[in-house]
């Protein structure tokens, strides 16, 4: 497994390379520091005062602290790799370059992306075909949720996570979601029992759909310590379950509305990333 690790030298963003750490089975992992110089008004010159050399020296450092931090762990260091320029293009055109397994980002608190990576790693989100780990704090490490819906991605991410995560003496968990079918029509415009129908083949669907899901993890003789079925607006019912459960990781997939698009599409996976405490691993 081949692993890009994005830092800004954050203790936020090491954490993410720790908390991976601690689920891989191991990677070889190539760091990305990017000098942007973008945020720098027009007429300042980066060129004047030494301040070029001096972000240089400051990625370097960056990069030797990320050396020293994967020699600790079981991962295995690849490429340290320093840019000049827009920090989301530099991580793409890495990515794509070396066709990477698995971006490896931090967060800066529960509401969403802030700072570098803020802005940065959302649109890193939205544009790379890259499968994504995203970590918000330091945590344990146990615990693992696969929040499925069925679809042939959220299968893909199952079956991903049993390749790359080291899954022995975990606690796994699985759920799915079933949205209301009321959400979806106005109240009194349909008969009652077709609604009591639709959500009796949502329950035979969803049933179905974690008796797949146990089946593979089975082959692997991984135990499920639960799986459940939720009702309910899919990404706070997700949320809502990891947390009662104490859930580290939630590994989820990606639905791609057009096959030829570069865009991170799942409105409910965006959704789950900006609410949960926990890791998420998106899967494309």
């Amino acid at each position: 497994m081949r692993i890009l690790f994005c830092t800004d030298g954050s203790r936020i963003s090491f954490n993410a390379l720790n908390n991976f750490a601690k689920w891989s089975k191991g990677a070889i992992v190539d760091v990305i520091c990017v000098i942007d110089w973008s945020f720098l008004p027009d007429e300042v010159s980066i060129q004047e005062d030494g301040f070029a050399t001096s972000c240089a020296n400051v990625a370097d450092s960056i990069l030797d602290f990320a050396e020293k931090e994967i020699s600790k762990s079981n991962l295995i260091l690849g490429d340290k790799i320093k840019r000049c320029g827009e920090s989301v293009d530099s991580i793409i055109e890495q990515s794509e370059r070396e066709s990477y397994d698995l971006i490896v980002v931090g967060s800066h608190g529960k509401r969403g992306l802030r700072k570098w990576l803020g802005s940065v790693s959302r649109e890193v989100l939205n544009e790379s075909v890259t499968s994504t780990y995203i970590s918000k704090h330091q945590n344990t490490a146990k615990r693992i949720l696969f929040a499925t819906d069925g679809t042939d991605n959220s299968m893909k991410a199952v079956t991903q996570a049993i390749k790359y995560i080291n899954l022995n003496d975990k606690k796994i968990y699985i759920c799915i979601v079933l949205e209301n079918p009321n959400l979806l029509f106005l109240e009194g415009t349909l008969d009652s029992n077709w609604f009591l129908e639709i959500e009796h083949q949502q329950n035979i669907h969803a049933e179905k759909v974690l008796k797949n899901v146990k089946t593979k993890l089975e082959e692997y003789n991984l135990p499920v310590e639960k799986s459940v079925i939720l009702s309910g607006m899919p990404a706070e019912k997700i949320n809502d379950f990891a947390t009662k459960e104490e859930i580290d990781l939630i590994v989820t997939g990606t639905r791609h509305k057009e096959k030829s698009a570069r865009h991170f599409q799942s409105s409910i996976s965006k959704r789950v990333l900006d609410i949960t405490s926990a890791d998420v691993m998106i899967v494309k």
